[in-house]
């Protein structure tokens, strides 16, 4: 905890991964393709629908404890509470203030953090290939996450150590109840 801090270089190069979108041309014009209904609705318009969907999907997502179940089976999206690291984050403001390593402890949470979890371990039909699945939250949701998650903590169910989510499902028909 008291180990000398070297500050970070600011102005050093950064590796920025190449990202792509998939509300692009290609795949709006693949969905009015299929979907000749939509083929009258401006591109804008529709990707602007498709982001507010989005939203509400996260913003149930934060608002039940239990969270939600993705369309067409896809999985469940829902937030945990985990233990605090072991190596402890370190706090990069006021450890470049002071000059030295200092963590961040999250009186808000009693140390706890709060994590997006994403699994589709017990969903009713099952997919092809859906061990190869991931969800990414964007910057948006994480930063909502981020935001309500000490206001609220007690809420989300609490995960431990290493623990697979899937065990979760399993309890939950074994037992017959909610943890």
């Amino acid at each position: 905890m008291g180990n000398s801090f070297k500050k970070p270089d600011l102005n050093a190069p950064r590796f920025r991964e190449k990202r792509l979108g998939f509300l692009n041309k290609k795949t709006i014009n693949e969905f009015k393709e299929l979907k000749p209904l939509y083929s009258d609705i401006d591109d804008d318009k529709l990707k602007a629908i498709i982001r507010i969907y989005n939203r509400r999907l996260w913003e149930g997502v934060i608002e039940h404890r239990d969270g939600v179940e993705l369309p067409n089976s896809l999985g469940y999206l829902f937030i945990g509470t985990c233990p605090p690291s072991k190596g402890g984050n370190v706090d990069f403001a006021l450890s470049s203030k002071y000059g030295k390593s200092l963590r961040n402890k999250n009186w808000d949470t009693d140390g706890n953090i709060g994590k997006i979890f994403y699994t589709n371990w017990s969903t009713k039909y099952r997919f092809q290939n859906r061990d190869l699945w991931g969800f990414t939250a964007t910057r948006e949701f994480k930063r909502t996450v981020a935001k309500q998650y000490p206001k609220r903590w007690t809420r989300y169910i609490k995960m431990k150590s290493r623990f697979r989510v899937a065990s979760l499902y399993k309890n939950r028909k074994s037992n017959g109840k909610d943890q």
